[in-house]
């Protein structure tokens, strides 16, 4: 019986970008993951098929086999090279010894070829063609982290392709669309060959206090106005929890920004991390009693142009 359609799975059509096909898989993969599932059985392999399909559209290469071999596609070069009476299997179109044509050849209910041609007896020669061990596909997970997880690390839970449980690890740094590799973890290797690796793709979350720039952090801060003119301190958050103390030079201008070394993000690989940049947002006092208006006037007359 042939496979799912990988173009149904996602829901996108053959004429899909890259980029439709990328977003129709983040969309689905958070729907179906197994964490936001547990214990459901029909969206875990839901979910194993839409990485599937991800895996074969997403990659140029394998995309163009399975829009003209379809669920065979990995089997394209051994179609490809054989030849015989009738272009190397029988019902195929051609002439003796011609190479197969597969553009007239639907192998959509062909089922799974890859044992036929696994041991393919010629009759001419009695010559017998084994199959070689080849490297499983690569599976990959979608993990949706926060900036507060990113700057320290993480780890996340995906179920492999054996059903077994997988704690894997994100480094402390990781940027927005990191791919985490945990080689050997993918899909096992046909005939024995070895399995491919297991990807984890990193979504980071808006936050709503902090803009991330590579490994640079921005934040605005609040100042209040008599603190901006005269001097003064105030509180800055940092994503360790902990907020740093902030002295304000007398004169101040809204929108100045002031740089703190190495209170950005760390950079993977255990260096030195990056700098967090502050911008002063001057806050004007509200609510003036008449004896503050009236000093506000007093200066006004002292600096008219305040």
């Amino acid at each position: 019986m042939a496979g799912k359609d990988y173009y149904e799975v996602l829901g996108v059509s053959r004429k899909a970008s890259d980029k439709e096909v990328k977003q129709a898989y983040r969309r689905l993969a958070r729907k179906y993951h197994p964490d936001v599932n547990p214990g459901d059985k029909s969206a875990e392999e839901r979910f194993k098929e839409i990485n599937n399909a991800y895996e074969v559209l997403s990659d140029a290469d394998k995309r163009q086999k399975y829009d003209r071999f379809g669920q065979n596609w990995q089997y394209a070069k051994q179609f490809a090279g054989q030849s015989g009476p009738y272009g190397g299997f029988p019902g195929f179109q051609g002439r003796p010894g011609q190479d197969v044509n597969f553009e007239f050849v639907d192998l959509g209910d062909m089922g799974d070829l890859g044992d036929l041609f696994g041991a393919f007896t010629r009759s001419a020669g009695a010559r017998t063609r084994t199959r070689r061990p080849r490297r499983g596909q690569n599976v990959e997970y979608a993990a949706e982290i926060t900036l507060e997880e990113a700057y320290s690390g993480s780890t996340r839970v995906v179920t492999d392709m054996t059903g077994k449980r997988l704690e894997v690890k994100i480094p402390p740094g990781v940027r927005d669309g990191a791919r985490v590799k945990v080689t050997g973890k993918g899909e096992p290797g046909p005939g024995g060959g070895p399995a491919g690796d297991l990807f984890l793709i990193v979504t980071i979350r808006p936050h709503p206090v902090f803009q991330r720039n590579g490994d640079d952090l921005h934040v605005d801060v609040p100042v209040p106005l008599l603190a901006a003119m005269l001097g003064g301190e105030v509180s800055v958050p940092t994503l360790k929890g902990k907020s740093l103390a902030l002295k304000i030079p007398a004169e101040t201008q809204n929108g100045k920004v002031f740089r703190l070394g190495g209170q950005g993000m760390p950079k993977m690989g255990g260096k030195s991390g990056g700098d967090l940049f502050v911008k002063i947002k001057v806050v004007l006092p509200q609510k003036l009693t008449d004896k503050e208006k009236e000093l506000l006037r007093q200066l006004r007359e002292l600096r008219p142009e305040a």
